[in-house]
């Protein structure tokens, strides 16, 4: 949508008000357009930048999925097997 507000010619400020978005993200989008990329390449440096948000995942040593495996294989509820 802010590509094709930009081909039109829209100014920044009135796109970013008529999609509801911050006057940056227009901004943004649009010199990353003018310095000669494609929108492809913006959504491909965006879904790069975005794996990096949000919580690592938890990494249990193997000694401990083994013994959480075990105990649960015979029958263990979580709690049990944490206290």
């Amino acid at each position: 949508m802010i590509a094709n507000f930009r081909d039109q010619g829209v100014k920044a400020y009135r796109a970013a008000k008529l999609l509801h978005r911050s006057l940056e993200t227009v901004y943004r989008v649009y010199r990353f357009l003018a310095a000669g990329h494609t929108l492809q390449e913006y959504y491909q440096h965006y879904r790069e930048n975005k794996a990096h948000c949000g919580r690592k995942a938890i990494q249990l040593p193997t000694d401990e999925v083994t013994y959480i495996k075990a105990k649960v294989a015979q029958g263990w509820t979580p709690d049990t097997t944490i206290g």
